[in-house]
């Protein structure tokens, strides 16, 4: 894997860090092969329960590297890149953001300096974002001239109002991490965002890892459907925890106040990777 990404993972939790501190980490086309690349490679591992999503240097992202529009044509662009791939759907681009939001366990971004254009959408594609309040976030595609196009009209709808989301959109206006709390886009402030990821993703990967892929795999897919649909959905996911291994533990260790020592469970893995297609 390019070095552009680098993935550290310890303690079931895995690190990864968008490593190219000199460009304030912008994507360039190697940049989102290793970025997909890294997000695959995770979901096929067993052994990580949480994901932290970091930049190196003074940012987590600056967005897209001005490199990709010299070198690429509009007619390159509609191309291969702009055609869905796999069994999500999403493009070469989107797959870069999407790619969090399918991992089957839970993605916390640590924001600090600039998250703009695609660098806020792989942020967005997180389930929790924790930022510095000296953070700054844009959609800024405006500015090129095109629309945010990586997922955000996928997972930015249940975090903000459609308004919010148009007068960002419309204005490439740069807000602070206090406004991105205020409006929604951001879970948490924190001084050091990166300190206070690894110490929610502790707590996360000290519960019960099949139970905490359920809960991902439901609240992904609940929220877009039908009332009946989403019912069904969290009946059949409860039948694939009771009585398993992991729940009969979280059972045991509260009852002898105790912590729990769960196991991998491969059922649960492949029930949402199942719940993926």
């Amino acid at each position: 894997m390019s070095n552009v990404v680098e993935i550290v993972i310890e303690e079931h939790i895995a690190v990864v860090r968008l490593n190219r501190p000199e460009k304030h980490n912008a994507l360039d086309r190697e940049s989102f092969t290793a970025i997909i690349e890294a997000g695959e490679r995770l979901a096929e591992d067993a052994s990580v329960r949480v994901v932290i999503l970091t930049g190196a240097g003074e940012s987590f992202c600056a967005g897209i590297d001005r490199s990709i529009f010299e070198d690429e044509d509009a007619s390159a662009l509609a191309g291969d890149v702009m055609r869905p791939r796999g069994a999500t759907g999403a493009n070469f681009y989107q797959s870069a953001a999407m790619v969090w939001r399918d991992l089957p366990v839970p993605v916390i971004a640590a924001v600090h300096g600039v998250a703009y254009g695609a660098g806020l959408q792989v942020a967005l594609a997180a389930d929790l974002r924790l930022a510095a309040p000296s953070s700054r976030f844009s959609i800024m595609e405006i500015r090129w001239g095109i629309i945010p196009d990586m997922g955000i009209s996928a997972t930015l709808r249940h975090i903000m109002p459609a308004d919010r989301i148009k007068l960002l959109a419309y204005t490439g206006n740069v807000i602070d991490g206090a406004e991105a709390f205020r409006q929604g886009l951001v879970t948490e402030l924190h001084d050091e965002p990166l300190a206070a990821a690894h110490v929610l993703a502790e707590q996360i990967s000290q519960r019960s890892p099949q139970a905490v892929r359920a809960i991902k795999s439901l609240l992904n897919r609940s929220l877009d459907e039908p009332v009946e649909h989403a019912l069904r959905h969290e009946a059949e996911l409860q039948l694939t925890l009771l009585g398993s291994p992991d729940q009969k533990e979280a059972v045991m260790a509260n009852l002898h106040k105790r912590e729990p020592s769960f196991r991998y469970s491969r059922s649960g893995a492949e029930q949402n990777k199942t719940d993926r297609k």
